[in-house]
């Protein structure tokens, strides 16, 4: 298991109702290299003592356990996100720092030991695009069925939700700044535009 610490996601994010689905996967569809179909999982979870950081004014970190439905298993990944970087820093796109890891085996019971407990669960369903250094998910969250855990197909008045992001976590170097893949989910906010509004969020 490898981790990788003191590296950046930069994202965008958006939502449209499923009338807009053709017109919008048309167009990202246009300005992106390749498309897959996507269904994963999420699993998050928090700290143990989660409910006394948040007393304390402090927001816990939380892991979260993914894993991809489609295709050959290849495992989880576990990833958290720590509190993005201020709108002052970065007011065109979310930056915020991002470790990530992939675990061979029980994630689940991993993400357990390392002192978490299971807070919640989702599955998404939709479309994953990749355009150079950046992917683009787009997907309606999936309910859980409480006695299987199976995911419930969307209602198909779900709304879609889009996030454009780096594909993998990048260091503010020289060689690949940060201002760099900034513009590049800027170029896709462009493309989109009239169609899909893109935009930072605090999360």
């Amino acid at each position: 298991m490898s981790a990788q610490g003191n590296a950046y996601e930069v994202a965008l994010f958006g939502e449209f109702f499923s009338r807009d689905l053709k017109a919008i996967l048309n167009r990202i569809t246009l300005h992106s290299e390749s498309s897959l179909r996507m269904h994963t999982r999420e699993v998050v979870f928090e700290p143990v003592d989660a409910q006394f950081q948040r007393d304390m004014g402090s927001e816990p970190i939380l892991l979260r356990a993914k894993k991809e439905l489609t295709g050959k298993d290849e495992g989880w990944i576990l990833y958290s996100y720590l509190k993005p970087e201020s709108v002052r820093a970065h007011p065109e796109a979310t930056v915020r720092p991002w470790a990530t890891c992939h675990v061979i085996g029980d994630a689940l019971s991993f993400a357990q030991a390392l002192g978490h407990t299971r807070r919640s669960q989702i599955y998404k369903r939709g479309y994953l695009f990749r355009r150079g250094s950046l992917v683009i998910q787009m997907f309606q969250q999936e309910q859980v069925e409480p006695s299987t855990q199976e995911p419930i197909p969307a209602h198909p008045d779900t709304l879609w939700e889009v996030e454009v992001k780096t594909a993998t976590p990048i260091r503010n170097t020289q060689e690949t700044p940060i201002s760099q893949s900034i513009e590049a989910v800027l170029e896709v906010q462009l493309l989109m535009k009239g169609i899909l509004d893109l935009r930072r969020q605090d999360v």
